[in-house]
């Protein structure tokens, strides 16, 4: 017994013997009973006592399984600290993988004391009353666990598959919504949800081979202790017939048999319904601890949902001010976006409100093609906000945002994000090598995606796959937006906020070649950004 304490051990021991006592108890009384010995107040009394058994059994035993669930999601939670652990699978093990441990503790480990300890109690009873019979059951009960481990090895390889694709899918969903915003710019957003499609049909499709085998082992077991109790029932009918027996011994001898078998068959049948609940203890073992986490600090490596600053996390989107002050980017059609290599970005009296506040109160801007504007000011004035009503990510409140005269709600939204490239303050990676994230929604070849990389210092790193610094994300993205050849106007976000100055000046050089020649919008909190473009703009 794996995975158990030993108090939980005892109890499970203790349990089970309880068990033994009253199955034979009951057979006992059962037996005189119907043999017209004992009166039925005993038999009444043999019933509510294995009733009482059973009750209290489950009882313990859920209780140590929901304290054992608790016990876990804090492990797993509290080991999740660390560069190279994904947010996704660390979700899916707590929110939906721990359940499964439930069947495991209150249901197969129950089930398996109780199968040690019966099937011997009934072999050494029916060794003093029909010797013969004690034979045929000791012979055969062997068979009930050979079968069960031959089907169940199977299961098992089958439910650890299974719970890999599922922890996969719930990892690779949250990491694509919480990405949603990137892939949209990116115009990635409708592939990663057919391959999201893909990947919960797979799950579907592993999930019914597993229950196919499930089905079938239990028609096994259940084939393999009805034919055991058919060779002692037999026998023993036709011994009483001869008069070999008598009818208190026969009826002991055929209400004991199947008890002998049925504690065997209900342990492999809630190992096949645990089955699932061992492999997530196994993933969840993974996660333990690290000696020097912080168990008060949130896990590391997650990937943020990219809100605009200043945006309350904890408010569901559409819900400022009464008003759909959030949303996701969204195919809309409509006229086909001005090409801002002549087109002018006119931002009037724009208002943002977000519960409690105006995030942008009566912002006013003009943004001629090819201009570089750095946004300045302290955090929470709404430079970030003013980014994300660009691209169509926040609806303002009142005013509007005209491009080239025509107002960007009536501009067709893909025709005018494949125009932009953006570099967000927590830039989203996905799963696959640094080249692959850098040439996101790019129509570049591999030598253009390796030459971003090296401009920002990532050659080394191009075919990697693996947890990436704060600096290392923050210059991916940057290689994302240099690679992209048809954005014509560059949103970034504090593009080197997360960089030392030895790398700081490679990456300056790197976005001079970026923004030359293209419009750009620059939130800058470093002086040294602001000789990097033509005009600043003060928040106050």
């Amino acid at each position: 017994m794996r995975h158990v304490d030993r108090r939980y051990a005892v109890v499970l021991g203790v349990l089970a013997v309880v068990t033994a006592v009253v199955v034979l108890g009951q057979a006992e009384v059962l037996a005189s009973v119907l043999s017209g010995g004992w009166s039925a107040w005993w038999l009444v009394a043999v019933v509510v006592a294995r009733g009482v058994v059973v009750w209290g059994g489950r009882v313990v035993t859920q209780r140590f399984a929901s304290s054992t669930k608790a016990s876990l999601r804090k492990q797993v939670l509290r080991g999740s600290a660390g560069p190279s652990v994904r947010a996704g699978s660390v979700v899916t093990l707590v929110v939906k993988g721990l359940d499964a441990v439930e069947p495991y503790f209150a249901g197969y480990l129950p089930q398996l004391a109780v199968a040690a300890v019966v099937p011997v109690a009934v072999v050494v009873r029916l060794s003093f009353a029909d010797l013969t019979s004690a034979v045929v059951v000791l012979v055969t009960l062997p068979l009930v666990p050979v079968f069960a481990a031959l089907v169940g090895l199977h299961t098992r390889d089958r439910t650890r598959a299974q719970w890999a694709g599922l922890a996969v899918l719930g990892g690779h969903f949250l990491d694509v919504v919480r990405g949603l915003g990137t892939l949209k710019v990116f115009g990635r957003a409708a592939a990663q949800a057919g391959t999201v499609r893909a990947m919960a049909g797979a799950h579907a499709a592993s999930t019914m081979r597993t229950l196919r085998v499930a089905f079938l082992s239990a028609l096994v077991l259940e084939l393999v202790a009805t034919l055991s109790v058919a060779l002692v029932a037999v026998p023993v009918g036709l011994r009483l017939l001869h008069g070999g027996v008598t009818l208190q011994v026969a009826l002991l001898v055929l209400l004991l048999a199947p008890e002998a078998y049925l504690p065997l068959r209900s342990a492999g049948a809630q190992f096949h319904a645990s089955a699932e609940g061992l492999a997530v203890l196994e993933a969840a073992a993974a996660h333990g601890p690290p000696p020097s986490a912080s168990h008060g600090s949130p896990p590391r490596g997650t990937l943020d949902l990219i809100l605009p600053e200043g945006t309350d996390k904890s408010t569901p989107s559409g819900t400022a001010c009464g008003q759909p002050a959030v949303r996701h980017a969204v195919t809309v059609t409509g006229a086909r976006a001005p090409d801002l290599r002549t087109a002018e970005i006119v931002v009037d009296r724009v208002v943002v409100r977000y519960p409690g506040r105006d995030a942008l109160g009566g912002m006013s801007l003009r943004i001629t093609p090819g201009e570089r504007v750095a946004l300045v000011g302290p955090s929470g004035v709404g430079k970030s906000t003013l980014l994300a009503v660009l691209m169509g990510f926040v609806t303002p409140a009142s005013g509007r945002v005209l491009v080239g005269g025509v107002d960007l709600r009536e501009v067709d939204r893909e025709s005018w994000l494949r125009q932009l490239a953006w570099v967000p303050q927590r830039p989203t990676l996905f799963p696959g090598t640094v080249g692959e994230n850098i040439a996101l929604g790019s129509g570049g070849g591999v030598r253009d995606v390796r030459a971003a990389a090296a401009a920002m210092g990532l050659e080394h790193l191009v075919d990697a796959e693996h947890a990436l610094s704060s600096g290392e994300r923050q210059r991916v993205a940057l290689a994302r937006a240099l690679v992209r050849d048809d954005a014509r106007m560059l949103l970034l976000d504090e593009p080197t906020s997360r960089l030392d100055s030895g790398t700081e000046e490679a990456v300056l050089h790197a976005t001079r070649r970026l923004t030359s020649g293209r419009t750009a919008l620059i939130v800058a909190h470093r002086p040294v950004m602001l000789g990097e473009v033509d005009r600043v703009v003060a928040f106050g």
